[in-house]
């Protein structure tokens, strides 16, 4: 791992772990984490392994790190594959069957193609994490003899088009036309959610639900394709930033250790079968905003945004919402709020690529 990034990724752990939160619920326990190669996955990993060795659990946290390809996690969590309480286990959540993981005390269900790049090359792919493997997932927990509770990341695109509200509370539903590709991102986690649902509903499993808001920060890769990616690599490679669009949608951008800290505020203080947006509101920007935003940042490499359209990439499908601004109120009386500016993310995402 790059220097540059294990450090900002340790200081954005810290950052975390020092929330004032019940960690202390944690200790011990047996915990799934999907996705475990990924961004959010690898955050949530992470913090949990950290937890002990901070001195915010009594016990450690034995973790299982969900991914669906083993060799290409290595390189993601070489670091944490020599640790005692740290196991990788591979498993496509796409598969229609359990998976085999022992008895477990919470699932923090973190994988998922959200990426709109995906959404028209692998729509199938895209949309069975978030549905057969959900089933999946709730059912292991299930079949443990005390399970404490699943976390969903479900997303921001449940809420479909909504015209005319300035932030979106947690009912503020719109329209998905369901016949059509791109429909099977916010359809299936439209779904994920449902399940969690009722499988507290019907067998009293813990189910708490977050929905993030355009997250960015260390572990993207270079083919994610969403916006903040690509501008924020544009940038690394000394290249001019070539818009798409308008640039006119606006767009609330969370730094990732502020929306993990907001995902386990809601595990170990939100209720139950109850979703919570996780945003920064304070970061609003609209694209060409945020391209422009990066730019400035670097003045020493002389960049400048290009207003002009260009044919997106292959396999990817443009949002058709032009606002997405979340309303937090709901996470941010359990004690949450967000402190990193986008000025101060987007530095420490670029920062932690260097060599």
């Amino acid at each position: 791992m790059r220097p540059a990034l294990q450090r900002i990724l340790s200081e954005d752990v810290l950052a975390i772990t020092q929330r004032d939160l019940p960690w202390e619920k944690l200790a011990g326990t047996r915990v799934l984490v999907t996705g475990a190669g990924g961004f959010l996955g690898g955050y949530l990993t992470r913090v949990l392994l950290q937890l002990h060795v901070l001195g915010k659990v009594s016990k450690p946290v034995q973790v299982i790190g969900m991914v669906r390809d083993v060799d290409r996690s290595h390189e993601a969590l070489a670091d944490l594959t020599v640790l005692p309480y740290f196991t990788l286990m591979q498993w496509n959540l796409s598969a229609i069957s359990v998976p085999a993981a022992g008895d477990l005390d919470y699932v923090l269900h973190a994988a998922s193609q959200a990426s709109p790049r995906y959404y028209g090359a692998d729509p199938v792919g895209t949309l069975l994490p978030n549905t057969v493997g959900t089933a999946a997932l709730l059912e292991a927990l299930r079949q443990s003899p005390a399970p404490k509770g699943f976390l969903f990341i479900s997303s921001s695109e449940v809420y479909g088009s909504v015209g005319g509200i300035e932030a979106l509370s947690e009912t503020s539903y719109g329209q998905v036309d369901p016949v059509t590709v791109r429909a099977c991102y916010a359809e299936s986690k439209r779904m994920g959610e449902t399940m969690c649902l009722a499988w507290q509903h019907q067998f009293g499993i813990p189910t708490f639900i977050v929905r993030p808001f355009h997250t960015y920060g260390p572990g993207l890769r270079p083919e994610d394709g969403r916006v903040f990616a690509d501008f924020a690599f544009n940038i690394m490679r000394n290249e001019n930033i070539v818009m798409n669009s308008d640039g006119s949608a606006r767009r609330a951008f969370c730094y990732a250790s502020d929306a993990v800290a907001g995902f386990f505020t809601v595990l170990l203080n939100g209720d139950s079968a109850r979703a919570y947006n996780v945003g920064n509101p304070d970061a609003n920007l609209s694209v060409i905003e945020l391209a422009e935003l990066m730019v400035e940042l670097y003045p020493e490499k002389q960049l400048f945004v290009e207003p002009c359209f260009s044919a997106a990439g292959a396999g990817y499908i443009p949002s058709s919402y032009s606002g997405l601004i979340p309303d937090v109120s709901r996470l941010t009386r359990l004690g949450w709020s967000a402190g990193v500016t986008p000025e101060a993310g987007f530095r420490r995402m670029i920062e932690s690529y260097s060599v």
